[in-house]
């Protein structure tokens, strides 16, 4: 071990600093520094008296509730390592996260118990059930533990799943170190959080993106975080304007609802002073559309759960370049390689590979896809991406999600950026679809902005008109919504493709309004 660190000293040095300050809110319950303090250190005592070594795996599995940040430091300060679990997992996903992680508790919120109470059975583990009743009377009853675990900076903090396109997710180790690292960066560099601050807190804290650039940044600043456990833009309009928010977290979806939103202007949103983008990339049209409606600057910026997220980021005070994620962050280096790992001059395209003390120690016991992803202490993201001439990398697409059409690679987000231009898009995604003669053929799901009316047909026909005849997509579908993830991500996996083009390669194209199922 390099030396003793631990990521909850950030949530005892704040309190030392700012007690009397609120620290979290939900909806008008608010908690201080004091009280978080408190209540973790209580979690830590509960934990020990269940007798948690350091090192052992604790599952939560809850919504963005007040209940999350007690026990995620409760955790980490009694020397655990946080599993964190989308609420919405079925009772054999639980199992899987839980059997995986070897964790013997899991923290589930009481909505979602049934689910995590059969998943804990499978897995041999025990579920707590987190309320408004039986759980302040559970750490009212556990002897308050204050210390904080002496942790070192290769010592695991979170192990957080990251759901692969085949088979099962594997366990990103995020360690101390790494949060620590990307946690003040983000802080400093990205947020420029400060203890007045009030950060929306709508993205999941099950996911890195929430952890890092909301969560914990706002608790090393002695920032507010004001939480909302599900997404709905109205509701977001009204905690931004009632609770003075002043910085903006979301995915790209976030500022689509809210740009659509249509009494967004009655809410006073003022506050503001910056907004930031990341999760997926944002498209310019929304980009520029959400800075004129709001009157505040976007920053989009890149990361993975591998990368603790943050890598790269259009940071503030600098050239911001619309649909680029901008530079590396302080600490972390970029590159754009070839199949050989060479690195290829600007402006040709290649994958991402990154070094620096936000890449993960690897994947829980996995060490074949640990030595895979990070080769020569470089690890690979599977994203192609080009860089220009003033070092801002601008993502193409995944190397997954290419589509490769008789032999010429079309990249599905040129073509989104085509659709969300047009005045009657308010989502788009582009994916390939099987084709007996060029193996792929371009498809768009595009969903309408509210009152607008095109055809498929019509949409095609734009499109054609704007990109290479080989890129546009033959096959169209208006659908009334894409399917979405946990963080609002669009989910290309879960698209229903209504129509296949004929033999002949003509086009299908879809004339009912198809339903996608998630």
């Amino acid at each position: 071990m390099s030396s003793v660190t631990n990521l909850a000293s950030n949530l005892t040095d704040t309190t030392r600093a700012h007690a009397g300050r609120v620290a979290v809110r939900v909806d008008n319950a608010a908690m201080t520094y004091r009280a978080l303090d408190d209540a973790s250190a209580r979690v830590a005592g509960l934990l020990r008296e269940r007798g948690l070594k350091p090192g052992d795996r604790v599952g939560i599995m809850m919504p963005n509730v007040a209940e999350v940040p007690v026990v995620y430091y409760g955790v980490i300060r009694a020397g655990g390592v946080v599993v964190p679990m989308n609420p919405l997992l079925k009772a054999r996903e639980v199992a899987y996260y839980l059997g995986d992680s070897g964790a013997g508790l899991v923290f589930a919120w009481h909505a979602f118990a049934d689910q995590a109470r059969g998943g804990a059975e499978q897995a041999g583990a025990e579920p707590i059930v987190v309320d408004g009743s039986s759980f302040p009377d559970l750490l009212a009853s556990a002897t308050p533990d204050s210390q904080v675990a002496d942790t070192g900076d290769e010592d695991t903090a979170v192990i957080l799943y990251t759901s692969g396109t085949t088979g099962h997710p594997k366990g990103a180790e995020l360690t101390h170190g790494n949060l620590i690292s990307n946690t003040g960066v983000a802080r400093s560099d990205i947020v420029r959080a400060r203890p007045d601050d009030v950060i929306f807190g709508g993205l999941p804290l099950f996911h890195v993106f929430g952890q890092t650039v909301a969560l914990n940044a706002a608790v090393a600043a002695g920032a507010c975080l004001t939480l909302l456990p599900r997404f709905d833009a109205q509701h977001a309009l009204r905690i931004i304007a009632g609770h003075r928010v002043t910085v903006f977290e979301g995915v790209p979806t976030m500022y689509v609802a809210l740009l659509h939103q249509p009494d967004r202007a009655d809410y006073d949103t003022s506050a503001l002073r910056t907004c930031i983008s990341g999760g997926a990339a944002l498209p310019v049209e929304v980009l520029r559309g959400f800075e004129e409606a709001f009157g505040v600057p976007v920053l989009e910026g890149y990361g993975l759960s591998e990368t603790s997220p943050v890598a790269s980021f259009n940071h503030p005070g600098r050239e911001r370049k619309p649909g680029s994620i901008g530079t590396p962050i302080r600490g972390v280096q970029m590159r754009v390689v070839d199949g050989e790992d060479h690195e290829v001059p600007p402006g040709e395209v290649g994958e991402i590979v990154i070094r620096g003390p936000n890449v993960m120690k690897g994947y829980w016991q996995r060490p074949e896809a640990t030595a895979e992803a990070i080769r020569n202490g470089w690890f690979h993201t599977g994203d192609l991406a080009r860089v220009d001439s003033d070092g801002y990398f601008s993502i193409v697409d995944r190397k997954k999600d290419l589509i490769i059409r008789g032999g010429y690679n079309v990249c599905p987000r040129e073509i989104e950026e085509v659709l969300y231009e047009h005045p009657a898009v308010a989502e788009a995604a582009v994916i390939g679809v099987p084709h007996p003669a060029l193996g792929e053929e371009v498809g768009a799901a595009v969903a309408l902005k509210p009152g607008a009316a095109i055809t498929a047909g019509e949409l095609r026909d734009y499109v054609k008109s704007q990109v290479a005849a080989y890129k546009y997509a033959r096959h169209v579908w208006i659908v009334d919504a894409l399917p979405k993830g946990p963080t609002g991500k669009i989910q290309k996996r879960d698209i229903v493709i209504p129509g296949r083009p004929d033999q002949a390669g003509n086009p299908v194209i879809a004339k009912d309004m198809t339903a996608l199922v998630s």
